[in-house]
């Protein structure tokens, strides 16, 4: 037997048929240039996962909002810097999150509205296919939650073919915005 983390990073959906979930969980897999619903699944468990600290910290504070933010700086401070709060935001913000804001810190949707690509399924192939760097380093993971910090620093990689101003996919993507 191995020893090793071996469960699941999702959870997926009690309930297998529901039309409107199903819908919904489409739309935005098409919105955000997700590859399967496991990714969708896996950005909705770590959600959860952040709302059920912000709970827990706010349930040991009592309900006090300054004290919960005094012991959980440090998962405050990286929401922050991953974008998904705002400077002026608290800890009970994190409560009130939805799915969308984790989806649009990911790389593939940081490049798509930056305007690297013309579509988000075109940013997710650039990202895989090595053609875009954060702070010169190549990054293949599409999931990769862009720091705030780092939004500046994305770019095409100087050895892509995609570094030439003039190439087909890149005007077209340049002509979409």
């Amino acid at each position: 037997m191995s020893t090793g983390k071996n469960t699941k990073g999702y959870e997926t959906p009690n309930h297998p048929y529901q039309g409107e979930r199903i819908a919904e969980e489409s739309d935005l897999l098409s919105r955000y240039g997700l590859k399967n619903k496991e990714e969708f699944w896996r950005a909705q468990s770590e959600l959860r996962n952040m709302r059920r600290e912000a709970r827990r910290l706010l349930g040991e504070a009592q309900g006090d909002v300054d004290a919960a933010q005094d012991a959980g700086a440090e998962f405050v401070a990286r929401l922050r810097r991953i974008g998904i709060l705002g400077d002026n935001d608290d800890i009970s913000t994190v409560l009130s999150l939805d799915v969308t804001d984790l989806l649009e810190r990911r790389l593939q949707t940081v490049v798509y509205r930056q305007g690297f690509a013309s579509s988000t399924q075109q940013a997710r192939q650039f990202i895989v296919h090595g053609h875009i760097t954060v702070n010169g380093a190549r990054v293949t993971r599409p999931s990769v939650k862009v720091d705030v910090d780092d939004e500046g620093a994305i770019d095409f990689d100087e050895n892509s073919p995609l570094a030439d101003d003039l190439h087909p996919e890149r005007a077209e993507s340049q002509e979409g915005n």
